[in-house]
């Protein structure tokens, strides 16, 4: 099993920055891949950014370069600046076995209970 616990989500004012952590524990073998998400009410969980643990090599989506993925040890975290009002959102760390990372939340097995970004223009 895999436990994931999110933190650092805030409200803040459009051009600032965040940085989100995830500790995870339990079995590691089990954390191949691990990824940020974020889900807007009523739409559906989108991918912010994945991290291959095996390859230590994480990607963020097209963000303007603005989001970074990074891992130490058990800690993942989502480098965010310039934020912008559209990204306000629960964001969710999960995590699945495999080594060939996915953008699509049903490929992940293990979720966190999510942390709250409200981002105010």
């Amino acid at each position: 099993q895999v436990q994931l616990l999110e933190s650092g989500g805030a409200s803040v004012q459009a051009g600032e920055s965040l940085i989100l952590s995830c500790k995870a524990s339990g079995d590691s073998s089990r954390r191949g891949c691990m990824a940020w998400f974020r889900q807007r009410p009523g739409e559906v969980r989108e991918v912010v950014a994945i991290r291959s643990v095996s390859r230590q090599a994480g990607s963020a989506d097209s963000n303007e370069g603005r989001f970074t993925i990074s891992q130490d040890n058990n800690i993942l975290y989502l480098h965010m600046s310039s934020l912008k009002a559209e990204e306000t959102g629960m964001y969710y760390c999960a995590a699945e076995p495999g080594n060939i990372c996915s953008r699509h939340p049903d490929r992940y097995t293990y979720w966190g209970q999510g942390t709250q970004v409200t981002v105010d223009s």
